[in-house]
């Protein structure tokens, strides 16, 4: 069955998704924080209050696409084999801090179905609001390609114009990823065997297990919530990027993040890539925006 173009335009029904402070401290660990992040890594340490790492946001909006409301079962974007399915770009806004535990309800909607030729794009927005008290809390905005599903005729989608500033990066920040940084990461909800079994690595032309783009994200977004909003989630209001090519566990990350603008109350707009040790960029086309100190 070839993807169902009907979806898109649909909103889902309402999704209920709630987090532990134990949710978000494993998260913190999963995408690289430690003893040197207590405020993100602990719940107990003194004169320390636990906060959530403003990536979280992704996992917290995380909803069924294409379910109607009135359904009981969610619809089916399509057949196709899953190991075809790679995360090509993830976005998000934060309203406000995420606290370390919570409730969110969550309606999303297939924004776009696009011919890439070797594949299709998909994309989708997820917005999650407070189950309490109904305020909003996080815009997700994010795509996958399927290969082998492009060819049927439609549009190509919409070209984003980043260019790299023509000068040094303002900061630079590198991580070094653990061999088992998948096998931690996978903890916090994406069991796609993807990143931990050889034999459905190998069916997807990976020689091994691959590092979740969500777990390289949050490493990026740490590089950016340090080096930028002076380690404050408060100030953390928006984030954006493509996955450009795979991160194997074990690897070496830099992020290069480019301040492109900032007020005299402290907020920043920024762009920025996250690369290999050998150059090779994984996240391209990076923005973030940081609210006033």
């Amino acid at each position: 069955m070839p993807l169902d173009h009907s979806l898109i335009g649909v909103e889902s029904a309402p999704h209920e998704r709630s987090w532990t402070s134990a949710d978000t401290l494993l998260y913190a660990l999963g995408v690289g924080a430690g003893t040197e992040e207590l405020a993100f890594t602990t719940e107990n340490s003194a004169d320390i209050r636990q906060r959530v790492l403003p990536t979280f946001a992704v996992l917290a909006a995380q909803a069924p696409t294409g379910q109607r409301h009135g359904q009981r079962q969610g619809r089916r974007l399509g057949d196709f084999d899953p190991a075809m399915l790679v995360h090509a770009e993830q976005a998000f806004e934060l309203h406000r801090e995420l606290p370390p535990a919570g409730r969110v309800r969550t309606t999303s909607t297939v924004t776009g179905i696009y011919d890439k030729g070797s594949g299709a794009l998909v994309t989708t927005e997820a917005r999650a609001a407070d189950a309490e008290s109904g305020e909003s809390l996080i815009t997700s905005r994010s795509s996958v390609f399927i290969r082998g599903e492009g060819g049927f005729g439609g549009e190509r989608g919409p070209r984003d114009e980043w260019a790299e500033p023509g000068r040094p990066p303002d900061h630079t920040v590198t991580y070094e990823t653990r061999p088992d940084q998948a096998l931690l990461y996978r903890l916090s909800g994406d069991r796609n065997p993807l990143h931990s079994d050889p034999a459905f690595a190998a069916r997807a032309g990976f020689p091994r297990p691959i590092l979740h783009g969500l777990c390289t994200y949050g490493i990026t977004g740490r590089a950016l919530l340090h080096a930028v909003a002076g380690s404050d989630p408060a100030r953390f209001a928006a984030m954006s990027g493509r996955f450009s090519k795979p991160v194997f566990p074990g690897e070496t990350l830099t992020v290069s993040i480019w301040v492109s603008a900032r007020t005299s109350d402290g907020g920043a707009t920024a762009l920025f890539r996250t690369a290999k040790e050998d150059g090779t960029v994984v996240i391209d086309r990076g923005r973030a925006a940081f609210r006033p100190a």
